[in-house]
């Protein structure tokens, strides 16, 4: 795309940028499997493209069901003379026609034109990627925030970016009460940066999500899925000791529980079976890597006991503490520790 404020060109493309700071170029790549920070990513190039050129002519393409000569019709240029941005989704389910022809394209890319690629994972259109790495082209990384300190690293960019305070106390808190999903995470962030008045404190993240244990529900069924008895009770009873409900701990671990018993039965790469169950491929990934502990009978047994413990904790039972107690205790030994 010609001389646009922010835009490079292959030959001054630096190969790899992160999701906040990518600019527009006549290729950009957004890969893998974190789909929030992909579609923040391309919503960052596309609001630079229409700030430098208003009426910019926006397409939509999907790989998977690509007709040939799409991608050509697309990019050409109009009567008119507007910009060009092309967006093409699921390019890790592509065809054969779509490979073809996007490879053609990259040997001659039109000048007037962005073209946006979204891979969120897998080997398919491997050429095409290293075809896009070794052109000088932007390559965005979109990976799971799967650590405590990524995600708190996350909350301090959003406010900072938003010209807001909080403090690391509160950032740590807000990880904790609903860091399990990002997207959440961010939109915890946007109203806590729209609402809440002045420099945001623990006080002000309880008030707000005090009530959301999500967090420690899932911390206790990471553990228990790991083999790890010791710091799965030790988490879960601090938990209950300060008030957190048995009810959503048990709704943690049986959506564990289910997606390894899903992803155990599948064949195929992870962003294959990702579109099949209808899940995200990191999770697929993480299933996968929970497999290796189980037996189909541990599995079995740890299913069981679980649909017990949500029985009882529902109320066939007096004493619901132990029910998940005994839940956790049978996933822990269950699994296989690595």
């Amino acid at each position: 795309m010609a001389a646009a404020p922010g835009t490079r060109t292959k030959a001054q493309a630096t190969n790899t940028a992160s999701w906040r700071d990518v600019t527009p170029a006549e290729v950009v790549l957004v890969g893998g499997p974190e789909e929030y920070l992909g579609i923040r990513a391309m919503d960052h190039i596309r609001s630079q493209v229409r700030a430098a050129f208003p009426d910019v002519e926006i397409s939509h393409l999907t790989a998977g069901i690509y007709e040939p000569g799409a991608l050509a019709m697309n990019v050409s240029p109009s009567l008119f003379g507007e910009r060009k941005l092309i967006e093409v989704e699921g390019v890790e389910a592509m065809n054969d026609a779509f490979l073809a022809d996007a490879l053609a394209y990259l040997a001659h890319p039109e000048p007037d034109a962005v073209l946006v690629l979204r891979h969120s994972g897998g080997v398919r259109g491997k050429k095409l990627l290293d075809a896009v790495k070794s052109g000088g082209w932007p390559v965005v990384d979109c990976q799971p925030l799967k650590k405590d300190a990524d995600k708190a690293a996350f909350v301090s960019t959003e406010f900072r970016t938003a010209g807001r305070k909080i403090n690391s106390d509160a950032v740590q808190a807000l990880v904790n009460a609903v860091g399990a999903n990002l997207s959440e995470l961010a939109a915890a962030c946007s109203q806590l940066i729209a609402d809440a008045p002045g420099a945001v404190t623990p006080d002000v993240v309880d008030r707000y999500y005090g009530g959301r244990i999500e967090a420690t529900a899932f911390k206790v069924a990471d553990a228990a899925m790991a083999g790890n008895g010791p710091v799965a009770l030790s988490t879960l009873r601090h938990a209950l000791a300060t008030g957190a409900d048995p009810v959503p701990i048990v709704a943690a671990l049986a959506a564990k529980l289910r997606t390894v018993a899903k992803v155990a039965g599948a064949h195929g790469s992870p962003a294959q079976i990702a579109r099949e169950l209808g899940m995200q491929p990191w999770l697929v990934e993480q299933a996968q890597r929970d497999v290796r502990r189980w037996t189909p009978e541990g599995l079995v047994r740890s299913i069981q006991a679980t649909a017990e413990a949500d029985a009882q904790v529902k109320g066939l039972s007096r004493d619901p503490v132990y029910a998940v107690e005994h839940a956790v205790t049978v996933i822990a030994t269950s699994a296989q520790r690595h």
